[in-house]
């Protein structure tokens, strides 16, 4: 017989913060002994406005998706809309006109070579699909051998385990995981910055791995020209091109992870577009629903679909909530309003608002580098941040601006003005002063 546990009925419109710390697993947490949370109780526009009511800009775009603000009308409008005609679907055996046109956005939108899309409900889960994709191609070519994965250092993709197998293995967010993981290949990260040419040297150790190795590789998986939750680093376009050229050489797929890239936040559409490539396999997400809801995609070629599909063969992989309706409606109303919009000329703008007003930053001793491209603007120091204090700090100066390790950076929604921009890199700036002043 089970235990039937009664709890104190909380009062309307109260947030029970001692239970949310009882019972609910935060991201990344401990839970004996938990970071705090700070109550939100609405959001509009790029401002959470917390229980107690303070109004906080949000520089994280909750974790780079709400690129068009918060309750953005026409968003809203297209989620009411669907959902009076069905909330969801099964979409095995059945299909309906919001997966359609989002699929024909992304097609037409995508490098041309992508011409087929599996929609999945997460960015990790595209990533496992985009695994599992290169090993199945390559066993219905009767190469069982080419099973193993190329990745870079500082490289991060997900947190299922598939996905865990390809992040850094020593710096990442996954070392504990270590001796149970599937074992991949490693390439040093790109040294090469953005907008700098890429020497022969800065391509030594993936050639040198790819030549070793190609025989087990299905894959490359990259992210382009940005780095995310692996450390923030930005590298040369000329890198990922030549990594397109050494996937060619040697007869190995790529895949590029644009989930924190795609949809404008490098200044491009899509990350891979500034080196001018198209990988075999894409995998976008994040801002694809404008943060309103979870959903994603993985995209192939024909290669890939016909190398699987033939003689019979079948993508192995269907989730329950494969292509929900009302987050494909999301998505089809979000990238029209991106396309709809001025987006090249604010992603510019926000660029160098941000190159100007965090440059400073450079003068603190505190301060190892600063990066800045598109709509992301790095501070990195020489020593990990308390993220308990680093929290506080930002919610007390009116912004919410989440570090990890030694960064400290914005991903701003894009309707952000500026001086919501100012505020958010002012308060940047006076961290690294705060930090130098302690010592």
């Amino acid at each position: 017989m089970g235990i039937i546990r009664r709890f104190q009925v909380q009062s309307p419109g109260m947030i029970d913060l001692e239970f949310d710390k009882a019972h609910i697993w935060h991201p990344y947490t401990s839970m004996q002994a938990p970071l705090p949370v700070f109550p939100v109780v609405s959001a509009d526009g790029v401002t959470i406005e917390l229980e107690d009511g303070r109004r906080l800009i949000d520089g994280m775009a909750s974790w780079w998706s709400v690129i068009h603000g918060y309750q953005n009308p026409e968003l809203n409008s297209a989620i009411k809309k669907q959902i009076d005609r069905m909330s969801h679907v099964m979409f095995g055996g059945l299909t309906h006109e919001p997966a359609i046109e989002l699929c024909r956005l992304l097609v037409n939108l995508t490098p041309a070579p992508l011409q087929q899309v599996f929609i999945s409900d997460s960015g990790s889960v595209a990533v496992e699909v985009a695994i599992k994709m290169a090993k199945q191609y390559w066993m219905s070519k009767g190469q069982y051998k080419k099973n193993k994965l190329l990745s870079l250092r500082g490289a991060y993709h997900g947190d299922t385990f598939a996905a865990m197998s390809v992040c850094d293995p020593v710096t990442g967010m996954h070392e504990l995981f270590r001796g149970i993981l599937p074992q991949n290949y490693f390439a040093e990260r790109p040294s090469c910055r953005f907008g700098s040419p890429c020497t022969e040297e800065d391509l030594h150790s993936i050639r040198s791995l790819l030549e070793t190795h190609h025989k087990d590789i299905a894959a490359l998986i990259l992210e382009p020209i940005v780095q995310g939750a692996g450390g923030m680093w930005f590298y040369s376009a000329e890198y990922l091109l030549k990594a397109r050229q050494l996937c060619d050489e040697f007869d190995v797929l790529l895949i590029a992870d644009e989930i924190a890239t795609g949809f404008g936040r490098t200044g491009k559409l899509f990350a891979c577009e500034h080196a001018d490539i198209a990988p075999d396999i894409m995998c976008i997400g994040k801002a694809m629903t404008g943060g309103y809801m979870s959903l994603a995609a993985t995209l192939c070629n024909s290669r890939i679909s016909e190398g699987i599909s033939g003689d019979g063969g079948v993508l192995m992989h269907g989730p329950t909530f494969m292509a929900n309706p009302l987050a494909c409606a999301a998505s089809c109303a979000s990238i029209r309003l991106l396309l709809e919009s001025d987006w090249k000329s604010r992603i510019e703008t926000i660029e160098k608002q941000l190159g100007q007003e965090l440059a400073p930053c450079l003068q603190e001793e505190s301060v190892q580098d600063v990066r800045v491209l598109g709509a992301i603007g790095v501070v990195e120091m020489h020593e990990a941040v308390n993220l308990h204090e680093a929290q506080q700090f930002f919610v007390d100066e009116g912004v919410w601006i989440r570090p990890f390790g030694k960064l400290v950076y914005i991903m701003p929604p894009y309707i952000i003005e500026a001086e919501e921009l100012q505020q958010l890199s002012q308060s940047m700036h006076k961290f690294t002063r705060r930090r130098l002043h302690r010592k």
